[in-house]
């Protein structure tokens, strides 16, 4: 019986997500489909009911449900509890969702593969208190680093810090920024200021790595600040594309190749 799987979210019909798991679905011989799903917010239980009723394998699931996915499902793991959402949900033989969170292992992969593999103890800056944030968060912490939250409302940084650190993580306010990263062994930029068309102004970068979670439009204005500025400049497709394969290997135990999927997440990215 064929497996389908969904992406699900509002808006949808821009992601990647259907264009990644088909190739890696192609490539594996599987017999699956990966479709893009619309629902608005306040309507994910009754979606993942008719879902359930259907026999679907699984779904992703981005803005604005990742809170309401993990609030909907039997099980979770405690990544996903701890975070406080989930965006992978895996239908079980005995009925019922799991929830897993793939954010955190898919930023850890693509610091990996930019040659940030060893984070115990080196300081990072996180800019934003978001959701994007909550995943890196979790996934820094974890890994040993020290952190410091940055964010415009202060108080939403502390809340993070309290929330996923016990409040180990230092916080401060946006306009601490430029002395908050002239310290940073690394940023990890996760606002939503650049779908504005906005920058932040950045400090000499001297080949420190900058690390923005957005891509395409969404990240150019603040990726050219930072290599101008002399950052060794990231976009977050890598990540996108991580999350991704872990996703896929929740549901088929296949750990897909990356780089032909970052490849073809690039080129659709550059054509617009």
């Amino acid at each position: 019986m064929t497996a389908r799987l969904y992406v699900i979210g509002d808006p949808i019909a821009h992601s990647l997500s259907p264009a990644l798991h088909g190739l890696w679905l192609q490539s594996a011989g599987l017999d699956a489909t990966y479709e893009p799903l619309r629902v608005v917010r306040g309507e994910l239980v009754p979606a993942l009911d008719r879902l359930a009723r259907a026999g679907v394998r699984g779904a992703n699931v981005t803005l604005p449900h990742k809170a309401a996915a993990l609030a909907a499902s039997d099980e979770a793991s405690a990544a996903a509890r701890t975070i406080g959402a989930a965006n992978t949900l895996s239908y079980r033989a005995s009925g019922g969702w799991r929830a897993d969170n793939s954010d955190a292992p898919g930023l850890m992969a693509a610091l990996a593969r930019v040659g940030e593999t060893r984070l115990a103890d080196r300081r990072v800056v996180i800019i934003g208190a978001g959701g994007a944030a909550r995943a890196a968060v979790f996934a820094l912490h974890q890994a040993g680093a020290r952190l410091s939250i940055v964010n415009r409302t202060p108080h939403r940084a502390e809340a993070l810090s309290d929330t996923l650190t016990g409040g180990a993580a230092t916080t401060a306010g946006l306009d601490t920024l430029a002395r908050e990263v002239a310290g940073a062994d690394l940023v990890i930029h996760t606002s939503s200021a650049g779908h504005g068309g906005a920058a932040l102004a950045l400090p000499p970068g001297g080949q420190r790595l900058f690390f923005d979670m957005s891509y395409g439009a969404a990240a150019a204005a603040q990726l050219d600040v930072a290599r101008t500025g002399g950052w060794r400049a990231e976009d977050g497709l890598g990540m996108l594309v991580a999350q991704a394969a872990v996703s896929f290997e929740i549901w088929f135990g296949i750990r897909p190749d990356l780089d032909a999927a970052l490849g073809l997440a690039r080129r659709k990215v550059e054509a617009g």
